[in-house]
């Protein structure tokens, strides 16, 4: 890919995160995921329209979106909010034309060489991607900024993957 074409990787979910990279893997911004607590019982959810204005102004012509599903011992209000998101994910970047390639936690983590298992592995995202993008270590600085830098390497694993190609 050409350094002057946008991807957008997603890291879903009401703590996630949204980036914007060239096709080169620089980094061009990285956004909270934008959520309201108006989801069931007041939970947070991921807000359509706002996180429709942010992957129309990344200018991108593709995304990388994790690809997640319930987890064990999660309750029937937890997996619903989750999916949710993911359907509010899927149904922005289709309305706005967007072709998404998912990846699998195990897959992007290994692609980017991120120790398999959740022991360290939110402070591991964040030291990666401090290391790969320097320039923006202030985004990943704080323990909460775990979506940002997971976002940013799901977008960087998927550009590496197709490079493999």
């Amino acid at each position: 890919m050409k350094s002057d074409t946008r991807v957008l990787s997603i890291d879903i979910g009401a703590v996630g995160a949204v980036a914007v990279l060239t096709g080169d893997g620089d980094l061009v911004a990285v956004h909270d995921m934008p959520v309201l607590l108006d989801g069931p019982s007041g939970r947070r959810a991921v807000n359509g329209p706002l996180l429709a204005e942010i992957v129309a102004n990344s200018h991108a012509s593709r995304a990388f979106v994790e690809f997640v599903g319930a987890r064990p011992k999660e309750g029937p209000v937890g997996a619903f909010a989750f999916g949710r998101s993911r359907g509010v994910v899927e149904g922005v970047c289709a309305a706005l034309g967007l072709p998404v390639t998912f990846m699998t936690p195990p897959q992007w983590k290994r692609i980017v060489e991120i120790k398999p298992g959740k022991e360290g592995a939110k402070d591991a995202a964040r030291a990666k991607a401090i290391a790969r993008w320097p320039s923006h270590a202030s985004k990943f600085a704080r323990v909460k900024d775990d979506g940002r830098a997971e976002a940013a390497l799901i977008g960087l694993a998927g550009l590496l993957k197709e490079a493999v190609k």
